[in-house]
């Protein structure tokens, strides 16, 4: 396939992997911030061929595993409503609240329809008027804009049922958070590839001129991931810090103007609540006031309840890159893909899910 077959040719990736380990010259720790990015790694065997000194700590990248308790105990608890018909993307349906999950209360007789796009849980408001269609937005600025637009469809075309719940996060607001924990000692980071194809590879030149931090914009190939390691290997070595982008092709420097339009037409900044991280100012998206009616809070008087993470469930700490899989002492006993105590474990992006599919024999 064009644009991708290229980057999984072994005959390339070899001499990357003599080039890392050359470029390797002192003892480094790389966050990749994508929960795509964490998987990728796994599934190319990436950790299993890192030099010595080179280590490698997932970040709070994964849109599933960062929306907080008593967002998820709020969704749980808006699709028992009778008359509201609850669409969602898979990854959201098995995580578990405080009460069980999207998963139970579908078996129990709620209404909770996975979707492949915001614009099919459009459709099926227009299908179904005597419902209240809600679309649980969790993301970040790469589905953002389809949500925008599909509200703005929504209006155009009418159709009054349909609402959002948003959870929309924003980059890199999460890692100045994290940058400023003593616990976290990162060198550089693996900057995501699919929100920097919306926010521009520029965003992240505050992160690395406030805090002398390596940063590369990469894709997701094997060829992909190896060259941005040894870029950033080379930045730590030289101290020539920066940004540099090597997944040109879905990246441009600056922003996609016209989806932050769509978007900023639709949204406002507000704060917003992180699984693992706390309350991080302007670090959300709400619906503005001129597109309320679309707004499932506002129309449904919906107040976060109080929650709790689960007990001894170490999910806040791997998102900041603190702490691993292994050393919960839940990971792959109480909590396995198949009985998930934390949402690390059941989103195709959480870390938890990719140690333990891909990791556990390192």
């Amino acid at each position: 396939m064009k644009h991708l077959d290229e980057y999984r040719d072994s005959a390339l990736a070899m001499p990357l992997v003599e080039e890392l380990r050359r470029a390797v010259t002192r003892p480094l720790r790389v966050m990749e911030v994508c929960g795509s990015h964490t998987m990728a790694i796994f599934r190319n065997g990436i950790r299993t061929i890192l030099p010595p000194g080179m280590e490698l700590v997932s970040g709070p990248g994964c849109p599933v595993c960062v929306t907080s308790a008593s967002h998820m105990d709020a969704f749980i608890a808006m699709a028992d409503r009778p008359g509201v018909r609850v669409t969602i993307f898979g990854d959201l349906f098995r995580v578990p609240g405080s009460n069980g999950s999207l998963a139970e209360a579908s078996s129990r007789g709620a209404k909770v329809d996975i979707v492949y796009s915001p614009m099919d849980a459009l459709d099926l408001a227009a299908a179904n008027p005597a419902e209240l269609v809600v679309f649980l937005g969790v993301g970040f600025e790469t589905t953002t804009p389809g949500i925008a637009a599909t509200i703005l469809a929504a209006k155009n075309r009418n159709i009054k049922n349909f609402t959002v719940f948003s959870t929309q996060k924003t980059m890199p607001s999460p890692m100045r958070a994290l940058l400023g924990d003593p616990d976290l000692r990162i060198d550089g980071l693996l900057c995501p590839g699919h929100v920097s194809s919306i926010i521009g590879a520029s965003a992240w030149e505050p992160l690395a001129r406030d805090y002398r931090l390596a940063c590369v914009v990469g894709g997701f190939e094997t060829a992909d991931l190896l060259k941005s390691l040894i870029l950033l290997a080379r930045q730590v070595g030289s101290g020539d810090i920066k940004v540099e982008n090597v997944y040109p092709r879905a990246v441009s420097w600056e922003p996609n103007l016209r989806a932050q339009r769509v978007v900023d037409e639709v949204f406002e900044a507000c704060d917003m609540d992180w699984r693992g991280l706390g309350p991080i100012p302007d670090s959300g998206l709400k619906i503005r006031e001129a597109y309320g009616d679309f707004d499932a809070e506002r129309r449904l008087g919906i107040v976060l309840p109080e929650s709790r993470e689960p007990k001894a469930c170490l999910c806040g700490s791997i998102l900041k890159g603190v702490s691993i899989p292994p050393q919960c002492p839940l990971f792959a006993t109480r909590c396995t893909p198949a009985t998930p105590i934390g949402p690390c474990m059941v989103s195709s992006e959480g870390t938890c899910a990719a140690y333990h599919k891909y990791g556990r024999d390192e």
